[in-house]
Parts: structure tokens; sequence; C-alpha cells
């Protein structure tokens, strides 16, 4: 019988392999299928243990917030890895092994295609196995990339950092070796890039059970209430994962790469110290420590059921909220999806369902902007307010990481404590990122504009052009525009480096150093007691006139608050809005898009903004483009916030047409008590 009534039960298909463990359970209210029920085989409750092994210590463990505490520590270790380790080492990796930036970029991609290429079949294939021996095996492959990326160190020989490199103006007579452009000495190190890449893809094999199966797990474990709040504290516990990272990782690049600096006798070497720029840091320590950790985590993961215990009580008492597009009747039955024959449809009805394909879209469009300010708020502030490379990334990560799990714990706990239906959390989502759209006004407002910089913005006290670094003041000075160490003259102009600003010396005064004899310096602006101070530097950029960083960091963490309120919704609502036996699948499919819409092309198209910023680059001595040292702020501030308010309203139009297709299952009287011998004999 077709329509909207009771269909007789005795013929309904069962909803859930979790009907096994018992015979018939209490229908579900609200939908137009029977409780779990149905024969076949498979692991079900049972204690935490090994086998015929069960400690009885382990069994407090057993729940859900055992299991929440060990996905949780997955969840941040593979973070500090892939989030934190790898993009703090990259520019380390690069000095070390003589890659250039699209090689490293090639080394970066590889987590994502292997993710992109498993994701699909591990959450289908990994929605009726055992999902904590999944994770096991996510743990063991996150181990195994951690190792396999720092073995390059161990077999690449010891640092030859090489002799000394002069910063100040070396006159003609001098000898400057790197003064001429000639080919690079052949070696063998580039051909470590494809040992970092197979651990990039052991990385992303490892990483793909884990969002998918792992938050699948967590949503059959728990009431549908609890599920949001369960879901958004291991998303927000993944956040902290790059935020030890880059603690972690910035404190190891203070150690040099091979532990001891090697003592030379040789003259034409002198000792490296961190403000040298051939010094390299201990990279490789926090893969190794990482590794041995993430293997720990196969212990507990290996010793959990199949179910948790009172799994299939939780279940039957959920109402399923599916979409009803007719697809359900299908995917309901006790064959479907057992076998690879099945992938195609199983696919196919996830891409026809308007409601995921919508919540889909829209969250591919929001991680294509958040993954665009974690890769350059660092770089945007660093320029726009004047601050040093260290300070622009420690600010950058105090305000999206601790953003981005604040808002994602909030939304939990509200779409928890508000018991919000699918339509509600749709209508909660269309709320927050609407306010975070008004918050991204603050790039209309609070940019700043470009200090004097000599050669670029201004001239040389009336000498040489705008746009070229060089003028009759340092002609002889043999500057390479390949080392960018920018210095603050006493006129507060800021140079391009102590040799382009003419200075033939230096000093240390109280451990500060400074620079002397600048003939390119000017005279101070503001009246000094010491003449002889005239024509000194001091080593950074000029201090910003620009007040407007208090601001901009105000609004812009709580732009990032209200942006993560919508990613555990996001999550809950597509769990939602597809059949029970389709939960891993469609998170697999939307890890699939969110990457090749969102987190592949989010930096990509960040970066080129920002380039179409630059108003100087680095052209070597051999007439090779290189980065970008100088940008045009205003310019900067107002095609970011464009790409970002661009993103943010297609999320919107998705969200409200998500809310607009979805149509929930009908509303109907929930069966008799005595439904459950009734299937019993029938079954029979």
């Amino acid at each position: 019988m077709k329509g909207g009534g009771i269909e007789n039960p005795a013929f309904e298909t069962p909803s859930s392999d979790l009907g096994r463990r018992y015979h018939a359970g209490p229908a579900r209210a609200g939908t137009g299928f029977a409780a779990p029920a149905g024969p076949g085989p498979g692991p079900e409750e049972g204690p935490c243990g090994w086998g015929p092994c069960t400690p009885r210590a382990l069994q407090p463990c057993n729940n859900s917030e055992g299991y929440l505490v060990a996905y949780s520590l997955l969840a941040i270790l593979q973070g500090i890895v892939v989030n934190g380790l790898i993009n703090i080492s990259i520019s380390t990796i690069e000095k070390r092994y003589e890659l250039n930036s699209s090689l490293t970029g090639l080394i970066s991609a590889s987590y994502d295609i292997a993710f992109c290429a498993l994701s699909l079949f591990v959450s289908y294939f990994g929605e009726r196995g055992h999902k904590p021996r999944w994770l096991a095996f996510s743990a063991f492959m996150l181990g195994l990339g951690s190792l396999v990326f720092s073995l390059p160190h161990f077999s690449s020989g010891k640092y030859q950092y090489g002799g000394k490199l002069e910063d100040t103006c070396q006159t003609a007579e001098n000898t400057f070796a790197n003064a001429t452009c000639s080919a690079s000495t052949n070696s063998s190190l580039h051909k470590y890039l494809y040992v970092f890449i197979l651990g990039q893809l052991l990385l992303g094999v490892g990483g793909t059970p884990l969002y998918t199966l792992g938050t699948a797990f967590i949503d059959d474990s728990v009431p549908k209430h609890k599920s949001s709040l369960y879901i958004g504290i291991g998303y927000a516990m993944s956040l902290l994962g790059p935020a030890i990272g880059y603690i972690l990782g910035g404190q190891l690049l203070k150690v040099y790469i091979d532990i001891q600096i090697p003592k030379r006798q040789d003259t034409t070497y002198t000792k490296v110290d961190q403000d040298d720029p051939r010094w390299l840091g201990a990279w490789w320590i926090g893969f190794l420590l990482c590794f041995f950790a993430i293997w720990l985590l196969i212990i507990p993961f290996s010793c959990f059921p199949r179910h948790l215990p009172g799994t299939a009580k939780i279940q039957a008492e959920k109402i399923s909220e599916t979409h009803d597009d007719g697809s359900q009747v299908l995917v309901q039955t006790n064959n479907f999806g057992q076998s690879f024959k099945d992938f195609p449809m199983a696919l196919l009805i996830l891409l026809r369902n308007p409601v995921l394909m919508s919540l889909i879209i829209a969250s591919s469009s929001e991680a294509l902007v958040a993954t665009g300010f974690a890769t350059f708020l660092p770089k945007f502030i660093e320029n726009q307010f004047g601050k040093s490379s260290s300070f622009s990334a420690t600010l950058g990560g105090a305000v999206l990481i601790p953003g981005a799990a604040l808002g994602q714990v909030i939304s939990g706990v509200l779409v928890s404590k508000c018991k919000m239906n699918c339509k509600g959390i749709i209508k909660f989502m269309i709320s927050t990122c609407s306010v975070a759209l008004i918050l991204n006004t603050v790039f209309l407002f609070a940019k700043c504009g470009n200090e004097p910089f000599a050669g670029v913005s201004e001239t040389y006290n009336g000498t040489g052009t705008l746009y070229n670094l060089t003028a009759p003041c340092n002609a002889n000075c043999r500057c390479l525009r390949s080392m960018y160490y920018p210095i603050c003259g006493r006129d507060e102009v800021q140079y391009f480096s102590p040799c382009y600003a003419g200075c033939a010396s230096y000093l240390f005064n109280n451990m500060k150093k400074t620079y002397h004899n600048c003939s390119c310096i000017g005279k101070a602006k503001r009246e000094s007691g010491s003449e002889d101070l005239l024509y000194e530097a001091v080593p950074g950029k000029c201090p910003t006139q620009c007040k407007f960083l208090p601001l901009f960091l105000t609004f812009f963490f709580f732009a990032v608050v209200f942006t993560f309120m919508a990613t555990t919704p996001t999550t809950v609502a597509i769990l939602r809005c597809v059949p029970d036996k389709q939960r891993s699948f469609a998170l697999g499919v939307q890890l699939v898009f969110l990457r090749l819409l969102g987190t592949i092309p989010g930096p990509i198209l960040f970066g080129i903004a920002i380039d179409n910023s630059c108003t100087l680059w680095d052209i070597n001595e051999c007439e090779t483009k290189g980065a970008c040292w100088v940008y045009d702020n205003e310019r900067m501030a107002y095609l970011l916030m464009g790409i970002s308010a661009a993103c943010k309203t297609i999320t919107i139009i998705f969200v409200v047409m998500a809310m607009y297709f979805y149509k929930p299952p009908p509303v109907t009287k929930a069966l008799p008590r005595k439904t459950p011998e009734r299937i019993s004999v029938i079954r029979t």
C-alpha cells in the first residue's frame, strides 16, 4: 500500500542493523517504518575488551562519554600533525630540501587528494562495519603517516649551512659571492619530495574514517537532543590540534635542526643563531612525538564493541526526520548497500537529495572562507597593522582557534538545549550566517594605509624613482633583492634592508642591534639631543600609525564565532535529512565536496587576491620572480572582504534553499503495543 497512512508493519523493512540485537521494538513515531528488526549476523552491543578478554576496569569507559574522550584525543592529534606541524614546518622543509613553493603546495594538497579519493568508499562500506575498529585503523595510518613524514631528516645527512651572509652595504671591491646569478649545485635533496607526499597520503587515509564514521558513531550512540552537543564538543576539540601544533612547532623550530650546532674550525664558517637566515629548526621532532602518541590510541579504539550498550534502545526511540522524497523506501530494504553494486544507486540517492546538496554547497562556501583566512590572516595582520610575522601568527591563532571552538560549542549547546528539529536547525543556520555577513563589514572601516617605504611609496630623499629600490645612495652596495630584512630609519621611513639603506656597519647596544653610517637615511623628523644618532636605523618595520587593530580583532573574533556556529548544526542537519543507513555515506559525500569546493580552492583564491594587491615583487639576480614584499593595504582589504561577503551570501542562499526544499516525513500515530509480537509471528 502506498500512501501517507500507517503501513502494515508485517511488510516494513528494518531501518537499522541495530535491531538485530532485539527481536522487535516499538515503532518510531512519526514515520511509516516499523522498529528495527530483521535477520542477519554481526557483532552487537557488548562489553569493552578484546574478544573473550573483557577486563572489568575497562567497563566504566564503555559508554558515549568514554568514546568521546578517545575520539577527541585522536582529533586533537590529527589536527596537531595535519593543520599545525606541517603548516609551520613547510618553509623550513622548503629550505632544507631545496623545494619551491609550488612543490610544497603539492605536499599540502596530497592530504586532500587522498581524502577525496577514499572518503566515499570508506564512508559507504564502513557504515555497516565495526566503526570503532575503523577508528583504530585511522589511528594506525595517522601514526604511520607522521613517522614517514619525519624520515627524510634521518636519511638526508647533516645540514650544511655554508658561509656567512652579509646584510650591510658591501663596497664594489669586496667579494660578494651571492651577488651573481649561478645555477644551484646539483643535489638529490629534492627527491625527498616523494617521501613527504607519501606521508601526506597516509595521513589522508587515516583522516578519512575520523570525520565520517567517527562522527556518525557519535550520532548512533546518543539521544537525538544530545547529538549536537557531543558532535560540537568533538569538533571543538579538533580545533585545539592546530593551536597546539603551532605552539609546539614554534618552540621546536627554536632548536637547531640537528640538535647540536656544529663547531667548525674553518674561518669562512660562522656559528648560526635564530636571527641568521641560514638557521633551520628541528621540524621533525614533533612528528615523532605524535607518531608514538597516536599509536597509543589504537588500544582504546580496538576495545570498543560494535555498538555501545543502550544504542538499540536509543535508536528505537528516535523520530526520523529524513527528507521525504521516496528514496528511503529503497534504502531501508535489508540487502541494500551490502555490496558494491549498490554504490552508484546509493550515491545517486544522495546527490538527488536537494536538502543535502544545498547544505553541502553552503558548508563548502563557508569552508572556502575559513581555510582562506586560516592561511592568510597572519599575512593580512602583518601588512595592514605593521606587526612582525611571528606576532601576527600569534594574533591570528588567538582569534581563529578560540573563536571557532567557542562557536561550535555554543551552537551545539543551543541546538541540544532547545531540542531543535531539522527545520529549526536550518533556520538557526540562516540567522548565524546573516550575523557573520554583517560583521564581515569590519574590513571596510578597520583598514590601514601604507607606511612610507623608500623606493616603493616615496623616493630616497628626492633621489631615485618610485618602485625602484636602487638609488644613487646605494648604487655601489651590490644589494640583494632576495634578502628582505626591513629596517626603520630615524627619518621614520622603512627600508627594504640595511644594504638598501646604505648602512655600512652595525653595533649591539644593550643587546639591541642598530645600524650606522647609513647613506640613504635622512635626518630625523623629530628633534634628537644627540647628533651622532641621526643616521641610525633599527631592525624591523616602522611602527604603524594605524590604531584599528583592537577594533579589527574584536569584530573579526565575533565574525568567526558566528561563522562556526553554523558548522555543528550543518552536520546534525545532514545526519537527520538522510536515511539512517546513509548517514556515514552522506558525511563522506559532504567532505568530498568540502575539499573540492572549499578547502582546496580557498587558499588558492585568497592567494590570488593577495598577490593582486602586490606593489613590490622579489626579483632576484637571475630575473626570477619570487615572493611579494609590499602590498597595497586598502586593495587587499577590499578584495578579501569581497570574497568573504560573496561566499557568505552564497551560504545564506543555499541554506534558505535547503529550508524551502525540506519536506518532513508524514506524521503518523504510534503503532499499537502488540505490534512487536505481530511482527514476530509473521516473520517466523
